[in-house]
């Protein structure tokens, strides 16, 4: 907006993303305090307004990439708008076990993101639930911070990389409960007192937890656009120069090391749905600041 143009953005089915279901963000720069993620989102939706920015209601449920301008069909096509460019900053989410008490203790006890939430429960005892490096790294973090980790394996092995695994088994305070799955997370107004795991054999088991983490990963939101741009391996879209990698043909002259161009000229990503690594607010944001940098270029170059 800021530099001219005319961007609209559609704010799809969860405005503001996975931050307006977290209760305090205290990573993020300009908020000494901490604040709540409803209220950042809302914060930088009203910036964005401020300059000229249309935010509008509705979800791209389809798109037409193959030539400009560019095509988005809004709800089902109740709707549809061209653009000359486009920033893809759809997110991602993190995948749950599908308990109904992981949305009851959202946020209060409950999270899929440890550097995100693990400074409220240090010297607390807490689990996370996964196998593969995701889960072993949120163990470790937490490590660091709180009394106890429990990591609770569904299968009788860790699927980590072996540097990871042996960084958990040599953990003091990180303990590994393989062939456990959850039966329920427990708890009452004040938030999660404990978990209910169901080992392998049958036998349950209750442990007094004040915090349960999800490590199982994220799911990029790429339906729309899998068959239209490039993709990692796990659905992340592939940027030239960007996180998830990858090599992205064209124009090359036109785009620096930091460059958040797909695989279609004149279409961008930016924050979680290009990056697998990093997924927080602050790295989205700053991702988000590229974008719009290499669109301008784009379009003023075009």
């Amino acid at each position: 907006s800021r530099a001219g143009l005319s961007p609209v953005l559609y704010a799809g089915p969860t405005p503001g993303g996975q931050l307006t279901e977290t209760s305090v963000v205290e990573n993020f720069p300009g908020y000494p305090e901490g604040v709540a993620g409803p209220r950042m989102m809302e914060d930088l939706r009203r910036q964005a307004e401020r300059f000229g920015a249309a935010v509008r209601s509705g979800e791209v449920t389809e798109v037409a990439l193959g030539s400009r301008p560019f095509r988005a069909s809004i709800d089902g096509g109740a709707h549809e708008i061209e653009a000359d460019s486009m920033i893809v900053a759809t997110g991602a989410t993190a995948r749950y076990l599908g308990l109904p008490s992981e949305r009851r203790f959202a946020g209060m006890g409950v999270s899929a993101c440890a550097v995100c939430d693990g400074f409220f429960y240090r010297g607390r005892d807490v689990a996370v639930v996964g196998g593969g490096d995701s889960a072993c790294e949120e163990a470790l973090h937490l490590s660091t911070i709180c009394r106890h980790v429990w990591l609770v394996v569904r299968k009788p092995f860790l699927r980590a990389s072996a540097h990871m695994r042996r960084r958990v088994e040599q953990t003091p305070n990180i303990e590994i409960l393989y062939g456990h799955t959850t039966d329920e997370i427990l708890g009452g107004e004040g938030g999660v007192t404990g978990v209910r795991l169901r080992s392998s054999d049958g036998a349950g088991r209750t442990l007094a937890i004040e915090g349960f983490f999800l490590g199982i990963g994220h799911t990029p939101r790429t339906a729309v656009f899998g068959d239209q741009l490039l993709l990692d391996a796990a659905g992340y879209i592939v940027t030239r120069g960007g996180v998830a990698g990858g090599d992205c043909s064209g124009g090359d002259a036109l785009f620096g090391p930091g460059a958040t161009a797909t695989s279609v000229a004149g279409v961008f990503a930016a924050g979680d749905v290009a990056d697998p690594i990093y997924q927080q607010a602050v790295t989205a944001a700053g991702s988000g600041c590229r974008a719009a940098l290499d669109c301008e270029r784009f379009l003023n170059d075009d």
